[in-house]
């Protein structure tokens, strides 16, 4: 009997110590995150600054294809964490940018890497980073399209 009660208490001890050691992981990693989000918001509120609805909406016209290709090679030619893009993507739709173009430049964001080519292509090959990046920019797009109908259709 007091063998099961000792391992009961070192089974509990463990547990104990599983929750601290996913907790200070947790938290090491939200503390890396959070200059990342400071960086992005500060750069939203430059970006809200600088550029005005009159400039966004000259670059964004309200013509679906259009917004949608715009989207995707924005999104292509940037580069930074996933998580970002999402708070990126929610400034433009308040900015009036239509959600084509707003989820083909999230997509793209991911999926497309212009500025990661190099690197890409010295490491697999010139050939395959660039069909990569061609398909990846397409698939973009068409997921993009299929998403914002999809969501269309629902609501």
């Amino acid at each position: 009997m007091a063998r099961d009660a000792e391992m009961k208490k070192r089974t509990g001890e463990q547990k104990h110590r599983s929750i601290l050691n996913s907790f200070a992981k947790v938290l090491k990693s939200f503390s890396t995150a959070i200059p990342m989000f400071f960086g992005v918001i500060l750069l939203m509120a430059l970006f809200q600054i600088f550029v005005t609805k009159e400039m966004i909406s000259s670059v964004f016209t309200g013509q679906m294809f259009r917004d949608t290709f715009i989207g995707t090679a924005i999104g292509s030619i940037s580069a930074g964490h996933p998580i970002t893009s999402y708070i990126i993507g929610g400034e433009l739709l308040k900015g009036g940018v239509d959600l084509f173009a707003v989820a083909a430049f999230i997509v793209a964001w991911v999926t497309v890497g212009v500025v990661q080519f190099p690197a890409e292509a010295s490491i697999l090959g010139r050939r395959f980073a660039t069909l990569r990046n061609l398909i990846s920019f397409a698939l973009a797009i068409l997921v993009a399209m299929a998403t914002v109908t999809t969501l269309r259709m629902i609501q």
